[in-house]
């Protein structure tokens, strides 16, 4: 067990570096200059060429990126030039939203998800398949954001049960910041749903035609103990594959959802920190979402562990 913790926590930390040298590259290549960005066009050349300076842009791009990168290991991702100030403070300051954001859409997804694909699968050919299957086809067609303007002109706008947009802050309670959040976790949550039933399906199907569900069920079980205590689990592999790639996407994939709910996450800092040329704030939100889908691979890979013992002996 300790060899594969290892393993993956290598492969981890090979994924970190590679990444940030292609954010890194990315970031160099884009066309413009982001003094001149910042300054206007009127701006003079001394001082464009002093917010460089400022900026690090003259210094050697090699000399750039190893002091970006090692200022990252102790916690220093910069200072943001639109903000003026520290960037690791202002994505503090935006992962309180959007974490929660992303940690409620996949409680949702998931508490949806799972008893609709076992639904499905333990009636494979029957009508109610056929029928939920064509509502996931539906979930995953409908884009998302699309999806939100109709939650917000239902719920908010007409029957008036939850704000259209705005969050208020977690210090004025724990109820009113997660009644802001609703109507956005329901958009993300909804079409990865939608997903995720239908990978629980496939591998339901998978499972339920192996010998020792027949045996199991040739044994007098109960159809229910069957499906949740011997078939979910066995099943469960690609299903927590996939619930760890959403809860990546659910976090680095709210950008849209955040400005059309106008929420000050990740998603909406990112936004602004583009159209404003900050690239040290992209970098640093781009390389914490990097790390993030790292650690959640990792945490899915040891929860494989837990749940087939084969892999713990093989390990």
């Amino acid at each position: 067990m300790t060899a594969f913790i290892l393993k993956r926590l290598g492969i981890g930390l090979a994924t970190l570096v590679l990444a940030s040298i292609v954010v890194f590259a990315v970031m160099e290549i884009l066309p413009g200059d982001p003094a001149q960005l910042m300054l206007g066009l009127n701006a003079t050349d001394d001082a464009l060429q002093a917010l460089r300076n400022q900026m690090g842009l003259n210094d050697p791009v090699l000399w750039r990126y190893f002091s970006w990168a090692g200022g990252m290991l102790v916690g220093d991702f910069g200072n943001s030039y639109t903000y003026s100030s520290p960037v690791i403070e202002l994505i503090g300051e935006r992962a309180i939203v959007s974490l929660p954001l992303a940690v409620i859409s996949l409680l949702l997804s998931t508490l949806i998800a799972i008893p609709v694909g076992m639904f499905a699968a333990a009636r494979r050919g029957r009508m109610a398949d056929t029928s939920v299957m064509g509502v996931t086809q539906l979930g995953v067609a409908i884009p998302n954001f699309w999806f939100a303007l109709l939650l917000i002109y239902v719920f908010a706008v007409w029957l008036r049960l939850v704000p259209a947009g705005g969050f208020p802050g977690w210090s004025g309670g724990i109820w009113p910041g997660v009644r802001s959040l609703l109507l956005p976790a329901v958009a993300l949550a909804l079409p990865q749903a939608a997903i995720l039933a239908r990978v629980t399906r496939s591998a339901m199907l998978e499972v339920l035609g192996e010998d020792y569900i027949r045996t199991a069920r040739a044994k007098g079980m109960p159809r229910r103990v069957v499906l949740w205590r011997h078939a979910l689990r066995n099943a469960l592999i690609p299903v927590l594959t996939i619930m760890g790639l959403q809860f990546a996407f659910l976090l680095a994939g709210t950008i849209i959802i955040e400005n059309v709910f106008y929420l000050p996450g990740l998603g909406r800092l990112v936004f602004q920190a583009i159209t404003q040329r900050d690239l040290i704030v992209v970098e640093g939100v781009v390389m914490l979402l990097v790390a993030s889908v790292v650690i959640v691979n990792l945490a899915v890979d040891l929860t494989y562990a837990l749940v087939d013992p084969r892999l713990r002996a093989r390990a």
